[in-house]
């Protein structure tokens, strides 16, 4: 078969190297992919829906799977599927789960799907009345796609406001920002629930848990994601059957009541209170990094899965024993501006060490850094503990330098509170 994956970062190059071990594949490609992912690249944009399909005809393109969500949103799955094309991904209709918070709080509150009350705000001034009537702390969420970034967590009513005038008056994150959502503030543990979906069925995937904020201790701004390890130690069979019976499954269902059926990955952001898992986000995909922690773990061949979900079979979803995790290294500077073209540190791999691209590209015969986020070094481990330190110990026999950082305490508060998962 040949098989094509629209998107160039670290989820995409966690796929291919899935798919790479599939013995059903012998074409594989990537549009536009980056220049770590030692596959074939195509210079096409992952938004440009109308010359990726114009390739995959040309190159007999059976299969195509899409990574990132902004060519979901703009329809990209619609035309490969008016093109008679097979490709795994949601329709736009369906991954506008993503594309607007309050569509998905609308929707979430129709159907009794647990998570914190709100109120969608089309003004500053409504926004920062609402912050008044309900308190700090308080959450602000750009309404569209802001790349992981448009969530605040405010403190303070300062803090709260700030980011209200950034997102509504400041244009910090364009047409995305112009609408927000302000919500309840949560308290609890958070982690990321993925599911194979087709309409209302499900096929849960191993939990996973990711940091957001950009420094040690949870501290600074929030960014795609510093690190990730799946599964997660705190969390016991019946939480994650009860975010499966609560949240996924009446989510998945509740789309296809609204005439949005959904094919692909679901991605639940959720968190553990005292009142048992409730949903902070919808993702119309696979989560960034939590795909490079969970499909190391996967056994199954991901091309068959992708296949079997999309022909609406049971994949039969099957895990390896141990622990998957990975740590980022980003720009210095990111989630803010940095500079581009810095060259890559040496990074000597450890055993079951893996390493994932993201912002790269070639100049000359080096790779440099061309993202916030430039790559992810990863490892399975019997345990949780053994993984981190592998990953670590290729960190600490590198010169980082001033040009990068990373995350010395990815998994620390999941070592030091459990050391073995009742999930698995």
């Amino acid at each position: 078969m040949n098989v094509l994956v629209i998107g160039e970062g670290g989820r995409e190059h966690s796929i291919v190297m899935a798919l790479k071990e599939s013995p059903l594949i012998t074409n594989l490609y990537a549009a536009p992919g980056n220049s770590g992912m030692e596959v074939a690249t195509v210079a096409i944009s992952a938004t440009d829906g109308v010359k990726l399909v114009e390739f995959a005809k040309r190159n007999s393109i059976d299969f195509t799977v899409v990574g990132p969500e902004v060519p979901l949103l703009e329809g990209v799955v619609d035309l490969f599927q008016e093109a008679g094309l097979a490709i795994f991904g949601p329709t736009k209709a369906a991954a506008l789960i993503e594309g607007s918070k309050a569509f998905a709080k609308e929707l979430m509150e129709q159907y009794n799907i647990p998570t914190a009350s709100y109120k969608t705000c089309t003004s500053s001034e409504e926004a920062k009345e609402y912050v008044l009537a309900q308190g700090v702390p308080i959450v602000v969420k750009a309404d569209g796609l802001a790349a992981g970034k448009g969530v605040t967590v405010a403190m303070t009513k300062e803090d709260a406001f700030q980011a209200i005038d950034r997102m509504m008056e400041g244009d910090q994150f364009g047409d995305a920002g112009h609408r927000v959502v302000v919500e309840q503030y949560l308290e609890g543990e958070e982690f990321s629930l993925m599911a194979f979906v087709n309409g209302g069925r499900v096929y849960p995937m191993l939990p996973a848990q990711d940091h957001k904020r950009a420094y040690d201790n949870d501290e600074g701004p929030n960014t795609g994601g510093m690190g990730a390890y799946a599964p997660v130690p705190f969390l016991t069979e019946d939480v994650i059957q009860t975010a499966v019976s609560s949240i996924v499954q009446p989510t998945a269902k509740a789309l296809v009541k609204e005439g949005r059926s959904f094919v692909g990955v679901l991605y639940a952001g959720c968190i553990q209170t005292v009142e048992g898992p409730k949903v902070i986000e919808f993702n119309a995909r696979f989560g960034d990094p939590e795909t490079q922690a969970i499909l190391p773990l996967l056994e199954n061949d991901l091309l068959q899965v992708m296949q079997d979900v999309v022909r609406g079979n049971d994949p039969q979803l099957q895990w390896k024993d141990g622990w998957c995790a990975g740590v980022v290294l980003a720009s210095a500077g990111y989630p803010g501006s940095y500079e581009k073209g810095m060259i890559l540190p040496r990074l000597e791999s450890e055993e079951k060490t893996f390493t994932i691209f993201a912002g790269v590209s070639q100049r000359e015969e080096q790779l440099v850094s061309s993202g916030g986020r430039v790559l992810l070094v990863g490892a399975i481990g019997s345990t949780l503990e053994k993984a981190l330190a592998s990953i670590y110990a290729v960190y600490d026999q590198a010169e980082i330098g001033a040009d990068f950082f990373y995350r010395k305490d990815i998994g620390r508060k999941a070592i030091t509170s459990s050391s073995s998962s009742e999930y698995k």
